[in-house]
Parts: structure tokens; sequence; C-alpha cells
């Protein structure tokens, strides 16, 4: 894809200007700092979108605001009695060192690390964070199922990583959808709504007046589910336009 860099200064805001060989303008506001980004088509030139940007200059600093505000997970050391969600659910963490293979095992009120001794942060954090993985993977596929005959599409695939700055992203062409590690953190209802939000956009790629449709049609109270997943720790949302 060709793709070439410009930015924009409109006083104390700097905007990324990225143009690709796409359709429509999407404006983006990320966290954690609020960096401004505009992917613009190939023949959009850049006084047009500087008009753009300040016609959005309002909706990019409530975001801004909105990202500033927001709860940050503190720095996590991986050490016993720290504090790590699944599911929604705090649990304090308990390093067991033992002689095998590491692993994870859920408590009742706590999240197992048994691990080698030795072990380092990043092997701790590592560790623990295969087993968000792992556990997403095993969860998804039933949830996939049932919103594929309720909403009458297919998913061809699925996967599961980090990601900095989307809970998800789906490739509508190949059916493909990736999955932020960090929403096993979160409640089953923040889970179902990425999910719907990423398979509707196989019905519809843009977040126009017929994709809001489809959120109300599959998940009426979508919005309360969205604004409660962007007001938790470490919530890295693309605040797209």
């Amino acid at each position: 894809m060709n793709t070439n860099y410009k930015k924009i200064e409109l006083g104390d805001i700097c905007v990324d200007v990225i143009h690709k060989d796409i359709k429509n303008v999407h404006l983006s506001v990320y966290p954690p700092n609020g960096r401004v980004r505009i992917s613009a088509p190939l023949r959009m030139d850049l006084e047009t979108i500087r008009l753009f940007s300040i016609s959005k200059i309002g909706w990019i600093r409530k975001q801004q605001a909105k990202l500033k505000n927001q709860k940050r997970e503190t720095h996590r050391e991986y050490i016993t009695r720290e504090s790590h969600y699944y599911l929604g659910k705090r649990y304090l963490l308990k390093i067991i060192e033992h002689d095998n293979v590491p692993k994870v095992v859920l408590k009742h009120s706590a999240i197992e690390l048994y691990v080698r001794k030795g072990a380092s942060t990043l092997q701790r954090e590592a560790l623990l964070q295969a087993w968000y993985r792992k556990q997403l993977k095993e969860m998804l596929p039933k949830y996939i199922a049932s919103l594929e005959k309720k909403m009458n599409v297919k998913v061809t695939e699925f996967g599961i990583r980090k990601m900095k700055t989307k809970w998800g992203t789906c490739n509508s062409g190949a059916k493909r959808i990736w999955f932020n590690t960090e929403l096993a953190k979160k409640s089953i209802e923040s889970i179902e709504y990425v999910l719907i939000h990423e398979m509707v956009h196989l019905l519809e790629r843009n977040h126009n007046e017929t994709f809001i449709a489809y959120m109300d049609k599959f998940l009426p109270k979508w919005k309360h589910h969205r604004k409660e997943l962007n007001r938790s720790a470490l919530g890295h949302v693309d605040w797209s336009y």
C-alpha cells in the first residue's frame, strides 16, 4: 500500500497525516497521550485535510480530555499479593517457585504463578500473558458461533495479540478478527461488546449510521458497555471518528 507522511500544526495540537490508498478520511486520537492521526485518500491535498482537522478541533480536545482522565493500570512487578484482573474480577497474584514446567492456576481469589526459581519479571509477565491468550482462545469460539447465527455472518479466523490502541480489529475482506490480549481482564459484557463491534464490521466496514443501526439491533445497550469499557483501567481504545 502506498503511503506518505506529513504533519499539520494546529496551535498546540500536532496532527500526523498519512496518505493511503483508501476512499475515506479517518481521524483518530490515540492513548495514552492523545496523539492525533489522520489517514486520508491519496487524492486529498494537505489544505483540505487542514480544514477538516480545524473543523474537528472540539472533538479532538474532547477525546484527549477523556484519555487524560482515564484510569491507568499501574506498573506491574509480578510479585506476590500484587493485584491482577481476570474477566473483570480482581485477584491477588501468588508466586510459587518449583522445579517443574511453569503454569498458571486460577483460585477463588488468587492467580497462582508456578515459576522456576529465579524467574525474571519479564518471564513471569510472559507466563501470565500467555495464560490470558489461552483463556480467550478457549472462551471466544462459543460466543463467536452464537453470534454468527444471530447476525448471519461468518468469521473464518480469529486471533489474540497484544495491541497498543485497539480492543479488536476486523479484516472484513478476509473475515478475520484479532482481539487484544487485555480483553481477558475485562468483564464478559465488555468482551461481548467488542465481539459484536468487530463482527458488525463484517456487515458494514465504516462507523456510519448503518453500523450504529446494527449495533442497536444486536446489542441495544452497546453504548453503556462501551462507556464502561473505556472507563476501565488500561483502556487501550481507538477513539476513531
